[in-house]
């Protein structure tokens, strides 16, 4: 009898070992299924067909509020632009040090113009300098995105 105990042990030990482990995955805000995510800098097509989308979105994390953890920032397209993540009802924050990790964020994307003095206030947040806060003189079309939730590769 301590055989067949032995015996299967062993094939659950083997099966166990032989499977590929996800990376660990840390949620901020709402849990959500992380697959079928669209990668960022797919975005941009998206809300060129409706100003407004439900979507889960997958990309590397290229800032973050210096603050708080009270945004980020994701890639929306290969020039260097950028797609602003908030946080629903202010309710989460991020951690500080999430730059480089790879996040899949759960929420809804709008594309809208930002005005001057949001924008100064995003880049006083960003620990921008005084002369970069100045020279913001224009509003500007920005995609955002509010999360429901964050999942973020540790």
């Amino acid at each position: 009898m301590k055989s067949i105990y032995l015996f299967f042990l062993s094939i659950i030990l083997f099966i166990s070992c032989s499977t590929e482990q996800k990376n660990d995955v840390a949620f901020y805000g709402e849990t959500f299924e992380t697959d079928q995510a669209v990668a960022s800098t797919e975005l941009k097509d998206k809300l060129d067909q409706s100003e407004t989308v439900n979507i889960k979105l997958e990309g590397e994390i290229t800032g973050v509020c210096q603050k708080k953890g009270c945004w980020l920032k994701m890639p929306l397209d290969d020039n260097g632009n950028e797609v602003f993540v908030k946080f629903k009802d202010y309710k989460f924050f991020v951690p500080m040090d999430a730059s480089g990790k790879k996040a899949v964020i759960n929420g809804v994307a709008t594309k809208e113009v930002i005005d001057v003095a949001t924008l100064k206030h995003y880049a006083e947040d960003a620990g921008k300098s005084d002369e970069e806060i100045a020279a913001i003189t224009a509003p500007e079309t920005k995609y955002t995105f509010m999360a429901a939730g964050v999942a973020i590769e540790d």
